[in-house]
Parts: C-alpha cells; sequence; structure tokens
C-alpha cells in the first residue's frame, strides 16, 4: 500500500518523508516497548508506536525500519525530527488514532504483519 493511502486511511499528517509518498510499504509491527521492537521486529517494516522519544530513532536505524507512525496524538519533539531527518531518510506519519485503530485498518487493507524473529534467534 502506497503512504499516501495510509496517511490518508489514518487520518495521518507526514511529518517527514513526504518524498516517499508514492512508495509501497506491506508489512507492520505495533508496540510502544522499544525492547519489543528490537527482539522481535525485522528490518523493511513500519513501526506503529506511541513512543515519541530519541530512542524510536536509534532502534529504526538498527533494524531498517522504513517508516514510522506516532499514534494517540503523540507529537514527537523537534529533536527527534531532526535526528530522523539527519539519521534516517524515513517518513514519520502523526495520527490520533489509537494503536488498535491504526493496526487494524491497515491490516483491514492488506498490509500484513512483519515476520517475527522466533526467541531462540534473538
Amino acid at each position: 500500500m502506497k503512504l499516501s493511502e495510509i496517511v490518508k486511511l489514518i487520518d495521518g499528517v507526514i511529518l517527514a518523508g513526504e518524498e516517499k509518498s508514492n512508495e509501497d510499504f506491506t508489512s507492520a509491527y505495533s508496540a510502544d516497548l522499544l525492547s519489543d521492537v528490537l527482539a522481535l521486529t525485522k528490518g523493511h517494516t513500519l513501526l506503529i508506536t506511541g513512543t515519541v522519544s530519541p530512542q524510536v530513532i536509534k532502534v529504526s536505524e538498527i533494524l531498517g525500519i522504513t517508516a514510522v507512525i506516532f499514534i494517540r496524538g503523540k507529537m514527537p519533539s523537534g529533536e527527534v525530527l531532526e535526528a530522523a531527518k539527519k539519521k534516517l531518510d524515513i517518513p514519520l506519519i502523526f495520527t490520533k488514532k489509537t494503536m488498535f485503530e491504526t493496526s487494524g485498518i491497515l491490516y483491514q487493507n492488506n498490509v500484513k504483519p512483519c515476520e517475527n524473529m522466533p526467541a531462540d534467534e534473538v
């Protein structure tokens, strides 16, 4: 699904990376605990999170996250946005929808769960 379609479906706003509006995103993972993201997510996925700390950028960089959706109306600070623009070349999206709503909308529109790493591979 194209980023522009995702943004429209979740009533979102692109905070960074608007030039990637026509790129396709096929998998996502939802979590607020970054330790879960690190342990259970493979790269090349869209991260749905309510965590707006600078650590989100570090985790995204480590894993190769392809975009981040900040949920529940939580706006990342200017520091986070600037770090993302300098370190990563990925879209950052803001929505007022909950994690459940956002995940459900994307799943309903054929964005699949990312492949989780088995516990013995962590």
